[in-house]
């Protein structure tokens, strides 16, 4: 799994308890996952179609760093499967984790588009050398 993005917890972000709030977290957990979608199915139409249960493990606090971590776990026709887990950057210990994230790859009607894709891809690898 890639950690690429890391977020510092501010005030703006703490619940009443004086931790994150979980709704902050998903927005950046689905911001997170729509990027990786984009650059894997290669096409800026992909939308989030399922979240399945979500797991908070533990919470962080406000000027902890944490960092998202993103794997793409299965490629459909016209979908792809994310695994993410979130963790304190400093102790790596898990945040929360989602087994699954879907995203469906749209045509310019909006409808479900068919991407060809089978593997993960590096950007990278996309271009020659």
């Amino acid at each position: 799994m890639n950690f690429h993005t890391r977020k510092w917890v501010k005030p703006e972000d703490l619940n009443p308890n004086g931790t994150l709030f979980g709704g902050s977290l998903l927005k950046w957990i689905d911001e997170e996952a729509a990027i990786y979608a984009i650059i894997q199915l290669d096409t800026p139409r992909c939308v989030t179609k399922y979240m399945s249960e979500i797991n908070f493990v533990s919470s962080a606090r406000q000027g902890d760093i944490i960092e998202l971590g993103m794997v793409a776990t299965n490629f459909g026709r016209t979908s792809l499967t994310l695994r993410c887990e979130v963790r304190n950057k400093l102790t790596r210990k898990t945040i929360l984790a989602v087994d699954k994230i879907v995203f469906v790859s749209l045509d310019e009607d909006g409808q479900p588009m068919a991407h060809g894709k089978k593997e993960i891809s590096y950007v990278k690898d996309r271009f020659d050398s």
